[in-house]
């Protein structure tokens, strides 16, 4: 509680007063899914057309992205709504198989508005040793656990059984890192899974050059608790909206 208050501290010393220019504009469910989608692939959330987020709404129902699409291309409007089996209710395009992973994670995981799964390249080298990045930097810190590692590889996860199983993997823990396979990510809303996204990538890559070089001095445990317990809660202030504006600039269509 003490670093929620900091943070809700933060947003309201910082923020832009009335009259200000606001960080973003008015943004629907679908809006913020499409951003994510296009935030992440620029982050190195990229392999094609592999990968997979969904949004739990309140009413049950879930948005996903389109199994068609790269994730750099879609706009808000290329959105899914989903019932709660995974099936399409509301859309023009196709929802991948291993959509069931996700079902079986928001499932389990009530507190969990959020599930991004893909095949980033430094996360995906990382998982391929079945090891943990050190935290040799302030960024690589600003989530407070390591990831889990889910050490065996038995297939695509379409099939029930498997995505059970890296459900149950995962537990109660923010992210994992899958045996040859990927990373998988869950957040309480979309501006948290960003963050803890970009910060499982950044680690992962950083972690690697440090240890090509000879091997660096990783932060302390202390200091990685202290960092990231104030961070990850709400996410790092205004990087959400920051990296947003950055893609509407770039692609104002994303919103369509």
């Amino acid at each position: 509680m003490r670093h929620d208050g900091l943070n809700r501290e933060l947003l309201s010393r910082y923020a832009p007063r009335p009259g200000r220019k606001p960080l973003l504009p008015s943004l629907g469910d679908r809006q913020q899914l499409a951003l994510l989608c296009r935030v992440l692939s620029r982050e190195g959330y990229n392999d094609h057309i592999a990968g997979h987020i969904t949004l739990r709404l309140d009413n049950g129902s879930y948005l996903a992205n389109p199994w068609e699409l790269t994730w750099s291309e879609l706009t808000a409007s290329d959105i899914l709504r989903l019932d709660a089996q995974g099936q399409v209710i509301e859309g023009d395009w196709n929802i991948t198989p291993a959509i069931r992973l996700h079902m079986d994670v928001h499932e389990k995981r009530h507190d969990v508005r959020v599930v991004i799964h893909n095949h980033p390249e430094w996360s995906s080298v990382w998982s391929a040793t079945g090891k943990v990045p050190p935290v040799y930097d302030q960024t690589s810190a600003l989530v407070d656990t390591d990831p889990v590692v889910y050490d065996e590889y038995r297939g695509t996860v379409e099939q029930r059984e498997l995505g059970n199983a890296v459900a149950s993997a995962l537990g109660q823990s923010k992210w994992a890192l899958l045996a040859n396979h990927g990373a998988l990510v869950v957040g309480e809303s979309i501006r948290q899974a960003h963050l803890r996204a970009i910060t499982l990538e950044w680690r992962c890559r950083l972690a690697w050059r440090v240890q090509a070089l000879g091997g660096g001095t990783p932060l302390s445990d202390a200091v990685i608790q202290a960092t990231g317990a104030r961070t990850d809660l709400n996410g790092f202030p205004f990087l959400w909206e920051a990296m947003c504006r950055e893609e509407i600039r770039r692609d104002p269509r994303v919103l369509d």
